[in-house]
């Protein structure tokens, strides 16, 4: 899935997962891509893609593999594993049909940039449930431009833990892209690599940080009233952490390099220190 996600780029991508239900937990075996692109929030399928899937899990019953479709991912590059408003729509309208369904989001591009998968599961509440105040979720970043669509829609879902496993095919195939791809995974860099990224994040950050400013700036004539000065704490609290991660990520990033070059570069430079010949007689000359 980080693959397939990894590959589209900018654009968001789609893709169904294979697996079984064993009593409360979700078992994804397989996924595969369905022929969708899209860009921002609006990934969905069409009618193409629902052909396409009919026909792939068809073929799967033919050559023998009993697992349903137990749910479908897509990835938001850049900014984070949630549900939009048009997300929330399909995942309801799958578990009305096809229960039970899972919905993934990958971030290829904070997977990227954090050096760990980012990627969450979600499901919808029924249609007018109204979920109980849970207090404070985990924090995550979401741009400045998303924030609304996302604190909308937020309290429609809920999330899942995740847990991995490898089966041993899974081994193997990964330790054969290791042995093709180790040169290129050793001399990447997600500095080089997310530049474009990190540079978004710094854009981002000062746009939230002006509008706490004029927000901050309004509130100081309402004296007397707590909430806007409240709700202006809360940004910069949030712009904060957001500050601390993209410095935290580029640290890593920088560390990463200086090791690189301690273990390859440095070593690479004393051995051949080391092997430089020495004549068995040297000649010296000295002067009178």
């Amino acid at each position: 899935m980080v693959i397939h996600a990894r590959s589209g780029g900018n654009l968001e991508v789609m893709g169904l997962m294979l697996g079984k239900v064993d009593g409360n937990t979700m078992i994804a075996m397989d996924s595969f891509a369905l022929p969708v692109e899209g860009t921002e929030t609006r990934v969905n399928a069409q009618a193409q893609a629902y052909e396409y899937m009919a026909a792939y899990t068809d073929t799967t019953k033919q050559v023998g593999r009993l697992e349903n479709v137990i749910g479908w991912y897509h990835s938001h590059p850049g900014y984070g594993c949630w549900l939009s408003g048009i997300d929330v729509s399909t995942q309801m309208l799958n578990q009305q049909f096809q229960e039970p369904f899972v919905a993934i989001v990958v971030d290829p591009v904070r997977t990227i940039s954090a050096g760990k998968v980012n990627i969450g599961a979600f499901r919808t509440y029924p249609k007018g449930y109204k979920p109980p105040d849970e207090g404070p979720s985990e924090y995550q970043s979401i741009p400045l431009n998303k924030i609304e669509d996302f604190g909308v829609h937020c309290k429609q879902y809920y999330s899942l833990d995740i847990s991995y496993f490898k089966s041993s095919f899974d081994r193997r195939l990964l330790e054969s892209l290791w042995n093709k791809y180790w040169v290129n995974t050793l001399s990447s860099s997600s500095l080089l690599t997310n530049a474009d990224y990190t540079t978004g994040q710094i854009f981002d950050l000062s746009d939230k940080l002006e509008q706490a400013e004029s927000q901050l700036g309004r509130s100081s004539f309402m004296m007397g009233l707590d909430g806007p000065e409240k709700k202006t704490e809360d940004k910069l609290a949030k712009a904060t952490k957001d500050s601390c991660k993209t410095t935290i990520e580029a640290i890593h990033g920088l560390m990463s390099q200086v090791i690189k070059d301690k273990l390859f570069n440095q070593v690479t430079k004393s051995m051949a220190i080391e092997n430089v010949p020495v004549p068995e007689n040297p000649a010296v000359e000295t002067t009178q």
